[in-house]
């Protein structure tokens, strides 16, 4: 098996640096095509011993299991390049937010009669093999193109299978999830440094605590909110704690932000519907032959982008 990414950004480098860890797949077996090898992410996996090229037609014919991974607008072009070259033996993954498997499916039927396609949502924990991926299939994938996907992704983390309209949702949880992390131990470290800590000892602190308490809550039957209570003993310093959080609103923001995420995502959806693209995004996304195109304008530009694998191709059912 052999598997090709078109676009080579920060999830692709983190799926990649999974798969290696974890075995699944050796490097040389994997090709990433970006229209920009000069990329701080390219240039990684280059290291890492991914080939890597500007052609996304190059990616197709070296991959049996094939990752769209652009922005989710540049998708209907990249199809468009790439239909063409799709084959019986390609399982296609789009990793787009919002990108339905249905728009996939009408580009591709334009050129084959059964394109076997899937969605999933991941994220970049994967890298440490820690990652959350939901995926939904196809109306031409079968069992064990899902048994397939699976084996891949639940090779860096948790990997369930779910109702497509329910992606759009996992977006905002666990696929935005790593950047609400992040930003949380910021502040803890922040409040830490305010106290007096040492900086780099106040956000490793505040990191393991969410640590400790994620593998505490994946181990337990217990709801979250109980193991809260086991924390906050009466008239101590933790209840006093949440209690400003409250106050500041805490849940609220959480939930509110889950949900301009996954709103966010949809929005995505009808601009990827519209295929075009800002004038601004064109000089990032796009290659040189997509402005030799006629009819081709600033504010509707076919984009050609990719990521590909040197290896060549093995059919697996």
């Amino acid at each position: 098996m052999s598997v090709g990414f078109i676009g080579a950004g920060q999830l692709v480098h983190a799926l990649v640096k999974g798969f290696s860890v974890a075995g699944v797949i050796a490097t040389h077996r994997i090709t990433a095509s970006s229209p920009e090898t000069g990329l701080s992410t390219a240039n990684s996996l280059r290291k890492m011993g991914v080939n890597l090229t500007t052609s996304n037609k190059e990616t197709v014919k070296r991959s049996d299991v094939l990752f769209l991974a652009v922005k989710p607008h540049i998708i209907p072009f990249v199809l468009d390049e790439i239909g063409p070259d799709i084959e019986e033996r390609h399982l296609i993954v789009s990793c787009a937010a919002g990108v339905t498997i249905s728009s996939i499916e009408k580009k591709l039927l334009q050129h084959r009669s059964a394109p076997k396609v899937m969605r999933c949502m991941t994220n970049t924990p994967v890298m440490v093999r820690e990652g959350a991926t939901v995926y939904a299939t196809g109306m031409h994938a079968d069992l064990e193109d899902g048994k397939l996907l699976e084996q891949l992704m639940s090779s860096v983390g948790y990997c369930t299978e779910v109702e497509e309209d329910l992606i759009d949702a996992v977006t905002g949880l666990s696929g935005s999830g790593p950047a609400y992390a992040f930003t949380a131990v910021d502040a803890l470290a922040d409040g830490g440094v305010k106290m007096g800590l040492p900086r780099r000892l106040a956000v490793r602190l505040g990191a393991q605590a969410l640590l400790g308490a994620a593998r505490m809550l994946l181990d337990s039957e217990q709801h979250p909110g109980q193991m809260k209570d086991n924390v906050a003993s009466p008239g101590g310093a933790t209840i006093h704690a949440l209690h400003v959080m409250e106050s500041g609103g805490f849940r609220s923001l959480l939930i509110n932000a889950v949900e301009a995420s996954c709103i966010r995502t949809r929005e995505l959806q009808h601009l990827a519907d519209q295929e075009k693209i800002s004038a601004a995004a064109i000089k990032k996304t796009t290659l040189k032959k997509v402005l030799q195109q006629p009819g081709v304008s600033g504010t509707g530009v076919a984009v050609r982008t990719g990521i590909s694998l040197n290896s060549p191709s093995s059919k697996h059912k």
